[in-house]
């Protein structure tokens, strides 16, 4: 039954992470910096929201990266990781499917054109540019994350805090290159609604998570070793 409340708050907290991240940005359109800004602490604001709604109950990773990296670093076991990252996955794919009913419905203009999924725009379309962005993002956003949730030291009450910012900040940087993803479970859910160019580079914003993730929690193990 644990394991099953862990899942329901994976699911709740990455839909709401799609529904008002990617929903924004199909308001918005990040098309300026005004956008770009927006778009960045709505998708920021709702780690923080969520870090204390769901963060007792499953730890709130709400993203595959997050959670790789907790496996990776001893803090959870195989079996949870791969049910996290479904949960996860059927959240942002809830949450995609409600934005393009809702914007449907309202006959509101999507101004990112794909549900607010991600793409190689910024990029001129080059896929290994794309791939050593969302590496880069997501090492620093997983590094923080792991470094402030360490059990071994005490940073008091404001991991959320931390953590919404982290996101915050790297989505300042990444916007304008790839929509940032630094989740691969928040870019599949919208890509299989916008179909076309979002599937295609739907890749890179699956292999390039993880592996700065993967690569974020060898280097907080080698760094937060006491010996």
């Amino acid at each position: 039954m644990d394991l099953v409340k862990k899942l329901v708050a994976e699911f709740v907290g990455t839909f709401t992470l799609v529904l008002v991240g990617c929903g924004t940005a199909m308001i918005t359109g990040c098309d300026h910096w005004g956008g770009y800004l927006t778009t960045a602490f709505a998708f920021g604001l709702v780690i923080v929201g969520m870090a204390y709604c769901v963060g007792n109950v499953s730890g709130c990773h709400i993203n595959p990266a997050v959670s790789l990296g907790c496996l990776i670093a001893g803090r959870m076991e195989v079996k949870d990781f791969l049910f996290y990252c479904l949960a996860q996955i059927l959240g942002a794919i809830t949450g995609a499917g409600c934005l393009k009913i809702i914007f449907a419905l309202g006959n509101v203009e999507d101004l990112t054109g794909g549900v607010g999924s991600n793409g190689l725009a910024g990029v001129n379309g080059n896929p290994v540019a794309g791939l050593l962005v969302e590496i880069l993002l997501t090492f620093i956003f997983v590094l923080v994350i792991l470094g402030v949730t360490d059990p071994a030291f005490k940073h008091g009450s404001f991991g959320g805090v931390v953590i919404g910012f982290s996101l915050v900040m790297v989505h300042v940087l990444g916007i304008g290159l790839t929509g940032t993803s630094v989740n691969p479970a928040r870019s599949i859910g919208p890509a299989l609604f916008a179909g076309g160019d979002a599937l295609i580079s739907l890749w890179v914003f699956i292999v390039g998570p993880l592996a700065g993730a993967a690569l974020a929690a060898l280097l907080y193990k080698f760094i937060a070793k006491k010996d």
